[in-house]
């Protein structure tokens, strides 16, 4: 009984764990968009206040959190943080830069060492941001005394405000686990309790579960009495042990430390029945992983239905097969309406990647000298929890880049008649089915002459006369490739942008670059909002079958092939007043190409990377289910993945943009994809 005990508390301890993590993200979250108000209103303190309350709030539920997981650095690094921030609460010290500095680096390294913990890494040492935040601690602490003791005085009959410095105690940790025996023998939680009253000071009462699955309660006591007079406790259950003797001279600040952590667990116990939003359940992203697996077999069950139905509704009476019909619509929707809750309950804002970029931002301007600040636009837009976690690092990549290649210095700017105050815009949007991530700055462009300049010299192949924005952009995104002779901080040497287009590639997406001179970039993302399962349209070249997502096409349109114009072995025709060229899949693919007198075209793109990809016929548009092609054998440019319609047949799923941008730049692939094709099939 007592393994399997144990075996459950390790379990219970197990899920309040990861409840400590959601937490902490939750109110990490919260934290960086207060740091971010409390920087913008510096010098105002009425503006202040609202964010200093807000930090206040969530940096005091951390550490009662990190003390109820017995995170020791996290919990003693936010104490002093909170010790900061009730000092500007209450305008016992003003608020500066040097402060909000401190801050930010107290909660990068909180998220250290969380991300330690969850790793089951070694803690980062804290040692230099707690000495920076106890240093302006102690300034409040000083402010304080010096009011208190000009208010108080020190007269006859008067007491000093500082009376307990004088203590010279130390701080003692009493375990008591309780049992039948001690119960019988009236030992009990409360009895202990009341004699280290009687001892001393008591600091903190905290439960804990012990390695044989039971009960103890953990006492942190303030004491001048000798280790002679604690040994009574041993008698009735109780070990001790001294703790931190190296701070004994400072025990004011230490029992500071610790009345204000046993507040935090009292206050957190007594407000969570109230403070808990009990319509909110937290959930691992892997069981919604398994839901959406479990829809996305439901999905092909249903095409395989439906293949079924259409054989046999022939024979059927036409009321029966009316009736099969009105079912089967309504298990189609049904479905959708499955699908698309699920997808609803595994988005997350996209502000839980923005938020972060204004401290990457901070850092890297200051070691640049360089003047700027991050606006943010669409925070609430929502995006798929997997797409956050994936994108992170392709979005803190750009605006490294943007900070270190793209704004000028302050004297630059201001010459050519700029404010010194360079934006970085950060913003989210959605269209349709996918969601749009836009990385602008206002610096001085991508400089065309020197990336081709710098693409010659290390040997990439660079086209003669103007490029297009395509280009410029296949060039900057090649692996090795940078404007840079050497490595700072801030740039990566041209491996920052290869990831970027491989990381949106690979979420089946596309990357867009437009640049001015003079008057900024612009880095445009479309991300599909969910990964497994897609609206798609079906189209047929001769008798092979192809899905092309829905997201990806602009507009269909149906061709006359007498309008079709050559001019230099490319095809083209006139549409909506400019000239289209044309990519038609059977040639692509090495399929037989039908001779029909109408065709029809996918429009992909825009401007002029805009690309018509011809097919022979569109059967129509279905619900598929994404399965991503990850063998290396058979995985090429143009084909993102395989799909089942229910006949029992593989489809091909068409990547269109990377379609229409490989045939910009190098022509057609015959090889490759008729290669893809049969090894797919």
């Amino acid at each position: 009984m007592p393994s399997e005990g144990r075996s459950d508390s390790l379990e219970f301890f197990a899920g309040f764990i990861d409840d400590y993590f959601a937490e902490s993200d939750e109110h990490l979250s919260s934290i960086r968009h207060a740091l971010l108000d409390l920087d913008a209103s510096l010098g105002q303190p009425d503006m202040a206040s609202p964010a200093i309350e807000e930090l206040f709030r969530s940096v005091h539920s951390l550490k009662g959190l990190s003390g109820m997981v017995e995170l020791r650095p996290a919990e003693q690094l936010t104490h002093e943080m909170e010790s900061y921030l009730r000092g500007l609460q209450q305008r016992e010290v003003a608020l500066t830069r040097s402060g909000i500095e401190a801050l930010i680096d107290g909660i990068n390294t909180f998220e250290q060492i969380i991300a330690a913990r969850r790793a089951e890494r070694p803690t980062p040492d804290i040692t230099a941001p707690l000495a920076r935040i106890a240093a302006l601690v102690t300034a409040v602490r000083s402010e304080r005394r010096d009011i208190e003791g000009a208010v108080v005085g020190t007269g006859p009959g008067s007491t000093p405000a500082t009376a307990d410095a004088d203590f010279r105690g130390r701080t003692w940790k009493f375990t008591f686990e309780p049992s039948a025996a001690l119960v019988a023998r009236g030992v009990k939680v409360d009895t202990i309790r009341a004699r280290l009253a009687q001892l001393g000071r008591i600091l903190s009462v905290s439960p804990k579960i012990t390695s044989g699955g039971g009960i103890a309660f953990e006492f942190l006591v303030a004491t001048e009495a000798d280790e002679e007079k604690l040994a009574t406790f041993g008698e009735d259950g109780v070990t001790f042990e001294v703790l931190h003797p190296a701070v004994a001279a400072d025990a004011d600040a230490a029992r500071e430390a610790h009345v204000a952590s046993s507040e935090a667990h009292v206050t957190l116990l007594e407000t969570a029945s109230v403070a808990a939003p009990t319509h909110f359940v937290r959930v691992d992203l892997a069981r919604l992983d398994e839901l959406m697996r479990l829809v996305a077999d439901l999905v092909v069950t249903r095409a395989r239905l439906d293949d079924q139905l259409s054989r046999v509704e022939r024979s059927l009476p036409a009321t029966d097969a009316r009736a099969l019909q009105e079912h089967a619509a309504t298990m189609d929707r049904h479905l959708r309406d499955l699908r698309e809750g699920i997808m609803r309950v595994r988005l997350v804002r996209v502000g839980e990647i923005f938020r972060r970029m204004p401290f990457a931002v901070r850092d890297l301007a200051r070691d640049t000298n360089k003047r700027v600040r991050v606006e943010l636009r669409g925070e609430a837009t929502e995006i798929d929890k997997f797409l956050v976690e994936r994108m992170m690092d392709p979005i803190l990549h750009l605006v490294r880049n943007a900070v270190s290649h793209g704004i000028e210095s302050p004297e630059d700017r201001i010459a050519v008649g700029k404010p010194p105050d360079a934006t970085i815009l950060l913003k989210a949007s959605t269209a349709g089915e996918s969601v749009v991530l836009e990385v602008i700055d206002d610096g001085a462009g991508i400089d065309t002459g020197k990336v081709m300049e710098r693409a010659r010299a290390a040997g990439f192949p660079v086209p003669e006369g103007t490029v297009d924005a395509g280009t410029l952009l296949g060039l900057i995104c090649a692996p090795g490739f940078s404007t840079r002779q050497e490595t700072d901080r801030a740039s990566g040497r041209g491996v920052g942008m290869a990831v970027v287009r491989k990381t949106v590639q690979e979420l089946g997406g596309t990357l867009a670059l437009e640049s001015n001179p003079g008057r900024g970039t612009a880095f445009k993302m479309s991300l599909p909002l969910t990964l497994a399962i897609t609206d798609a349209l079906i189209a047929t070249v001769d008798r092979d079958t192809f899905a092309i997502p829905q997201g990806s096409v602009r507009e269909v349109i149906e061709i006359d092939p007498a309008s079709i114009r050559r001019v230099e072995n490319n095809e083209l025709i006139t549409h909506r007043g400019a000239a289209l060229p044309l990519l038609r899949l059977g040639r692509l693919f090495g399929v037989t190409e039908s001779s029909r007198p109408r065709l029809h075209a996918f429009v992909v793109g825009t401007g002029l990377a805009a690309v018509g990809i011809v097919v022979d016929r569109i059967v129509g548009q279905r619900e598929i289910v994404v399965k991503t092609i990850t063998d290396s054998l058979i995985k090429v440019d143009g084909v993102s993945g395989a799909t089942e319609l229910g006949n029992g047949r593989v489809v091909l799923i068409l990547d269109a943009v990377a379609l229409a941008a490989s045939a910009r730049v190098d022509g057609r692939r015959h090889g490759d994809a008729g290669g893809a094709r049969a090894a797919t099939a």
